[in-house]
């Protein structure tokens, strides 16, 4: 004769939780789990459990531990107990950065061009993907930035902060996030003529290793958002030059 009905089994089971190796807190379950019920000949319910547990430190780079755990139902008492759970090793993450490169000419003279494009509070006029960008008052050289884009029917929102590294005038700009999404660029102008130049524009963002393949394959896509930009960048500099005292 069975000691606990199926319904209580399953309820039983489904309050068991992978402990952290300290405390068995609700903060320290694991988001996945399997079970195995067994009844013993010393009448006791032995429950095995293996968890997968996900923690992410400051630095944004994750592992993944996994946990096996045994616990043991007395019929006499009904007393849950466990034994110290063993943790395997956890996995690190491999970070590999991705970059994406394009080129535009654009008819204003270089000086224009690196003018409008040091302009960083107006980027979000010709970028199609940056909402907003905001400069600290004490400190002009970092920069807080907002991404919203809606792609593949879902829609894509991320922000970090970045900071402004040395330029070359009329040569170069180039930025590295401090937090947040994690990416750095540079833009790099090239004389055309007297009354035109040309971009380059290398956006880099950091992914997980495994999902190489994946950002490979969105490279076109990265890429075309890109050269969307630096095309309305054409047209906005123009007006900027326009705009710009003489």
């Amino acid at each position: 004769m069975p000691i606990f009905s199926s319904s209580t089994l399953l309820q039983m089971s489904a309050a068991v939780v992978v402990p952290s190796p300290v405390t068995m807190s609700a903060a320290a379950t694991s988001s996945s789990a399997s079970h195995i019920l067994n009844l013993n000949h010393n009448h006791q319910l032995i429950v095995s459990l293996n968890g997968r547990r996900k923690s992410t430190n400051a630095s944004s780079s994750s592992f993944i531990g996994e946990y096996r755990l045994n616990c043991s139902i007395s019929r006499s008492s009904r007393r849950i107990s466990y034994p110290s759970p063993m943790r395997i090793r956890p996995l690190s993450l491999v970070m590999e950065w991705q970059d994406c490169t394009i080129k535009k000419e654009v008819d204003v003279p270089i000086s224009v061009a690196y003018k409008c494009y040091s302009d960083r509070e107006a980027i979000p006029e010709w970028m199609p993907f940056i909402s907003t960008v905001k400069i600290l008052e004490d400190k002009p050289d970092l920069s807080r930035w907002s991404l919203k884009y809606q792609a593949f029917g879902q829609n894509i929102e991320y922000s970090w902060l970045a900071r402004n590294m040395q330029p070359t005038p009329n040569q170069k700009i180039h930025w590295r996030s401090l937090e947040g999404l994690p990416n750095r660029g540079a833009v790099r102008f090239f004389p055309k003529g007297p009354s035109s130049c040309i971009i380059e524009l290398t956006f880099s963002y950091e992914v997980p290793q495994l999902l190489v393949p994946v950002a490979s394959a969105l490279k076109p896509f990265t890429e075309n958002l890109l050269t969307q930009g630096l095309e309305r960048f054409a047209t906005f500099a123009k007006s900027y030059s326009a705009d710009t005292p003489k």
